[in-house]
């Protein structure tokens, strides 16, 4: 298993080094790969998320970028190493411990629903849950770190976001500013740069890569022709701010593994397994939660330890928290109740999908949340311009 470092080397970390830089405490070190004083001289700080863009993807795909050659550290992501986790993690400086968004289907007990939590959508369909005046405010609390570091802050994200519920409350602090390509990203980031000579902190995601590996998998040739374009983009747009006292840092929320349709293991196949569950399972295809009805623990674990344990390893989600694969110091009261009794990690490229009534069943070229190096491990790429 490849686990966070949240002691000086993950996403946790490297917003604490943000923190720091702009005079602010925060519960995790900061990262120990960059020097905090080249942030506290820059006028400009932008943190560019690259959805997926994983180290080992980016350390030995054959294109040649400017970002392969600026990784300044291999870091890693959260646990789940999942975008639901990772982005909460960059805009509030806090692990999954603390801010207890643990995957993209999760069960809120407060609400009594399972949730599709990006979206904020109920699992099974419908509304909105913020049609119905319930928002990820109460239940996401805490300040923003655009909220603490009191510099102007932008928050640049693709417009196909710009409904969603949970970009309005991680965007608070800061100006929502939304793109509709990669070029267009870049060019506000650029008008940003240039409209003064104020201390600006601009934060910018990027969807498409992750997109494109879900598709069509990490070693697809679309997967190669995005960084390359990425590359390219990212290049001009370093030489159009040179000069303009900037630190560009890019990262990723996580890495993807390439999976196969055979390496699926479907709830469907496994109706006695489904049997000992109170809930279809919750999480990621790579980490699943389970809700195991008390009157039939026993042979919950008996059937995984023998029918699947080839496939994944099992884990009481307590043994999980205790052993800080959330997060360190002192957790979120609402943790335990949003990973389940017990936690399924797949091995190798296996993914473990469970279908309710009426979902599309659909299968994915790459996948992410787990442990290998390839979803764990994300570059640190820092440029000066």
């Amino acid at each position: 298993m490849h686990l966070p470092n949240y002691t000086d080397g993950s996403i946790v970390n490297l917003i604490s080094s943000l923190l720091f830089a702009y005079g602010m405490e925060n519960l995790y070190r900061p990262v120990r790969r960059l020097p905090i004083e080249q942030l506290q001289k820059s006028t400009n700080i932008i943190l560019f998320v690259i959805d997926g863009l994983g180290y080992e993807f980016l350390k030995h795909c054959s294109v040649d970028t400017v970002l392969k050659r600026h990784i300044q550290a291999k870091i890693t992501s959260v646990f789940p190493s999942t975008t639901a986790t990772g982005i909460t993690t960059f805009v509030t400086g806090k692990a999954p411990a603390q801010h207890a968004i643990t995957g993209w289907f999760m069960l809120l007990k407060e609400i009594g629903t399972v949730v599709r939590i990006l979206p904020f959508y109920p699992r099974h369909g419908g509304d909105p849950l913020d049609s119905i005046n319930i928002t990820p405010d109460s239940f996401l609390t805490g300040m923003t770190i655009f909220e603490r570091i009191g510099v102007d802050s932008y928050y640049l994200t693709p417009s196909f976001l710009c409904d969603s519920a949970y970009t309005r409350t991680t965007s608070r602090g800061a100006q929502t500013i939304y793109h509709s390509s990669l070029q267009d990203c870049l060019d506000k980031m650029a008008r940003i740069i240039s409209s003064g000579k104020n201390k600006k902190c601009i934060y910018a995601y990027w969807a498409e890569f992750d997109s494109i590996c879900h598709e069509f998998g990490t070693g697809s040739a679309q997967a190669r022709t995005h960084v390359k374009d990425l590359g390219r983009a990212i290049a001009k747009f370093i030489d159009s701010i040179e000069g303009s006292s900037t630190t560009l840092l890019v990262t990723s929320d996580h890495g993807l593994i390439d999976t196969n349709p055979a390496d699926c293991i479907n709830m469907r196949d496994h109706p006695q397994l489904a049997e000992t569950l109170a809930l279809p399972l919750c999480g990621e295809p790579r980490v699943a939660y389970c809700y195991v009805r008390p009157s039939r623990v026993g042979k919950f674990r008996e059937y995984v330890a023998s029918k699947l344990a080839r496939y994944c390893t099992m884990h009481s989600s307590t043994d999980l928290i205790k052993k800080r694969f959330f997060g360190l110091h002192e957790h979120n009261e609402r943790l335990f109740e949003r990973v389940g009794d017990y936690v399924l990690i797949a091995r190798k490229n296996y993914v473990i999908r469970d279908f309710v009534a009426g979902e599309r069943e659909h299968f994915l070229r790459a996948n992410h949340g787990g442990v290998s190096r390839e979803e764990m491990y994300v570059p640190l790429i820092n440029i000066k311009c």
